[in-house]
């Protein structure tokens, strides 16, 4: 059931059927992402696209008090400006990768979510925070800004007034607001974070994965692109699903009055 890495390793995998949990486990440094976390979640996400046993990937930090508490600064403290910059597309790779895999990602915010933990949670499908949980883009009380995509995705969560308040004041915002700026999908009892997480991955899991992938491509193209070509782009794919298994099986279901047994096919 268990699969974790060697001690080494800044991450902690678990399988619970068809859904993966990726945990950033650096607990003395609040999961602090560095540049091997950074790696290991690339490879780690690699990995969970290319593997067919898994459908749904959850995303969260190891400990009560950190989702992931930012980047690493004892890090980017002596970085050069061209090192900067490096370690920012590296950031930007490995959530840009994330925001295009073919399966869904949860993040499961279960307690601080700032600067680039706020960008890891961003660049994931969908959001659920627990209750206690905190987020915000604070680089600016550092002399930066964020690096991860955080001005960029928040502006098309948040939209432009709350991107600017959250960056330029870089004060931290409770999970009810998140939710009310549309930054997190549900707020959720801390108690029952991971339980509701868990219910809707399941949930997910059981859906048909090719359907499930087609609705993630659309929305990525859609996002990017002016209306008559997004749509263009959802006719071509709602035609595309017409090819497979899964579409003949969960129409004949809704027909004959059954659960649907999809397969990816």
């Amino acid at each position: 059931m268990t699969d974790s890495p060697s001690p080494a390793s800044p991450l902690q995998l678990e399988d619970r059927g068809a859904v993966r949990i990726i945990r950033v486990h650096r607990p003395d440094k609040l999961n602090a992402l560095d540049s091997q976390t950074l790696d290991a979640l690339h490879a780690a996400f690699r990995e969970a696209a290319a593997d067919d046993a898994v459908r749904v990937l959850v995303l969260t930090g190891s400990g009560p008090k950190a989702f992931v508490a930012g980047a690493d600064i004892s890090e980017m403290n002596a970085l050069t400006p061209v090192q900067g910059r490096d370690f920012s597309l590296r950031g930007q790779r490995m959530m840009r990768f994330v925001e295009t895999m073919p399966k869904p990602v949860i993040a499961m915010v279960n307690g601080f979510a700032l600067g680039g933990g706020l960008e890891l949670a961003m660049c994931c499908h969908l959001r659920i925070a627990a209750d206690s949980a905190k987020v915000g883009q604070p680089e600016i009380n550092l002399g930066l800004i964020p690096g991860f995509g955080g001005t960029q995705r928040l502006l098309r969560l948040a939209g432009r007034a709350a991107t600017l308040e959250l960056c330029l004041t870089g004060a931290p915002i409770d999970a009810a607001r998140a939710q009310h700026l549309g930054i997190v999908n549900r707020v959720v009892p801390a108690a029952d974070l991971e339980a509701e997480t868990m219910k809707l991955a399941e949930q997910l899991a059981h859906a048909a994965p090719l359907a499930l992938r087609g609705v993630l491509d659309c929305v990525n193209v859609g996002g990017e692109c002016a209306i008559e070509e997004g749509l263009g782009y959802e006719s071509a794919q709602f035609g595309l699903v017409f090819s497979t298994q899964d579409m003949r099986e969960g129409t004949a279901a809704f027909l004959e009055r059954r659960k649907p047994a999809f397969h990816g096919r």
